[in-house]
């Protein structure tokens, strides 16, 4: 479960990028934040990820203050979280399976482990007859696939995705979408920063809609 108590965030004074944020997320839920630009949704995502510290409040995620776990000990929580980012942070000079393989290698697992969940996750994406092609060479929904298969390689227990089909036409964005549907039938808590309205109408189940920094509403589909 991930709780917020009492998030504030503050960038430059005298404004407010989140303003007294309390929720909870259950483990296994599909969770949409929206809202319009400058609302605060990536800066949410941020600091659950601890990518950015509060300036205000405490995040418990499976029971543990998030904001004590020294620096050197970050990646133990990282661990259990898969990112993906709007504009991919792929890496061009690198093949399609070395950029999912990307945090299994940095983690230390043995070579055959590696390969085997760097074929399975770019099978679940069906991706993985071009694991020896560079991302330049794909198309740009492709290209979102692998970063996809990068944040589920390592089974993580969250997703955390920021507009990830923002720059999509519609039908792939609704198959981007159905990807993070399968994903999350699978047990994985699945955080998608979205403005997309029709994407929320088809696949929204818990959803918080933020305006500038406040929690306006939650609804649950």
């Amino acid at each position: 479960m991930i709780e917020l108590y009492h998030i504030w965030k503050q960038y430059q004074r005298p404004y407010w990028a989140l303003s007294d944020i309390t929720l909870k997320i259950k483990k296994g839920d599909f969770c949409f934040v929206t809202g319009p630009s400058g609302s605060g949704k990536t800066t949410l995502l941020k600091i659950i990820f601890r990518e950015s510290f509060p300036t205000q409040g405490q995040i418990i995620i499976d029971n543990r203050n998030i904001l004590k776990i020294p620096n050197h000990k970050i990646y133990l929580l990282r661990r259990k979280m898969g990112i993906v980012f709007q504009d991919f942070r792929l890496l061009f000079h690198k093949k399609v399976f070395d950029n999912v393989a990307i945090v299994l290698n940095v983690l230390g697992t043995p070579r055959k482990i590696i390969r085997r969940r760097v074929f399975n996750a770019l099978r679940m994406v069906n991706l993985h007859n071009k694991m020896w092609e560079y991302p330049s060479h794909l198309s740009y929904g492709e290209q979102q696939r692998v970063a996809i298969a990068r944040a589920v390689v390592n089974n993580p227990d969250i997703i955390l995705a920021d507009e990830p089909t923002g720059n999509l036409d519609t039908e792939l964005a609704f198959e981007i979408m159905s990807l993070f549907k399968e994903i999350n039938r699978h047990g994985t808590t699945v955080i998608i920063c979205s403005h997309d309205r029709e994407l929320i109408r088809n696949f929204g189940q818990k959803i918080l809609f933020l305006y500038k920094g406040k929690l306006l509403r939650k609804e649950s589909l």
